[in-house]
């Protein structure tokens, strides 16, 4: 008998490596707009997993002296920014969020691939009768044309950060996905590579599968409670099915 009926993936860090063209888009858009673009792709990946607006916090709090360590803080209600950051993020993030989404929705797939095994993965899921869809804080229309380049016919939907559903943690997109494949939240789980994914799986009812593949480190998610662990992708099938 299989564990779940649906499996719902996070994007960046999960099923596509997209750490280079966001780390490359940061950089373009704080060059643009006169602030320090020298970010790697490390950077990048602390940046990114809970939207724009948060990651474009991010790189300007660093910028500004911030430890490294308090990053991830910053978007929940534990944020703390240095002073020169405060002075100026309120009249910049709007400002650099939509420069960073133009630019982009039109560089979103220059160096951003699938990882290792995971299209196999989703394949032999969906062969075996479950439905799979994916919820991503990445703006709604770069996680669209990204599944439909890379894993076209592997989704039954695909749902990005679009305005009026709040961003992941909240579970507004997870479960209107649920709703809208009629799958009850006790027969999905929620697949990720973040401690944002396991507050969306824990806020959405929702177990919760983690890679270590992504943009966190295993130890970094065991602190935040994860409980399963996924260390390759052709572990993927035995964990949401059953062996």
């Amino acid at each position: 008998m299989r564990k779940y009926k649906a499996a719902i993936f996070d994007m960046d860090g999960t099923v596509l490596d997209t750490s280079g063209d966001l780390t490359d888009a940061m950089n373009h858009v704080m060059e643009e707009a006169g602030h320090r673009h020298d970010y790697t792709v490390r950077d990048g990946c602390e940046f990114f997993g809970s939207g724009v607006g948060v990651a474009v916090r991010r790189a300007l709090a660093l910028e500004c002296g911030a430890p490294r360590e308090s990053l991830v803080a910053i978007g929940t209600p534990e944020e703390v920014l240095p002073q020169a950051a405060m002075r100026f993020i309120p009249d910049e993030e709007n400002r650099l969020q939509e420069a960073f989404r133009s630019y982009y929705g039109a560089h979103c797939d220059i160096k951003t691939g699938p990882y290792p095994g995971i299209k196999e993965a989703i394949e032999k899921l969906r062969q075996a009768g479950v439905i799979t869809a994916l919820v991503s804080n990445k703006p709604d229309e770069a996680v669209k044309t990204l599944a439909d380049d890379f894993f076209k016919g592997l989704f039954d939907l695909a749902v990005g950060e679009k305005k009026g559903m709040r961003r992941k943690p909240a579970p507004d997109m997870t479960l209107a996905v649920l709703r809208a494949l009629a799958v009850d939240r006790h027969d999905a789980v929620y697949l990720g590579d973040s401690e944002i994914d396991l507050q969306t799986a824990a806020n959405s009812g929702m177990d919760c599968i983690s890679v270590s593949w992504g943009f966190r480190s295993v130890e970094f998610l065991k602190a935040h409670g994860a409980k399963v662990i996924a260390s390759d992708p052709c572990e993927l099938f035995s964990l949401v099915y059953g062996s």
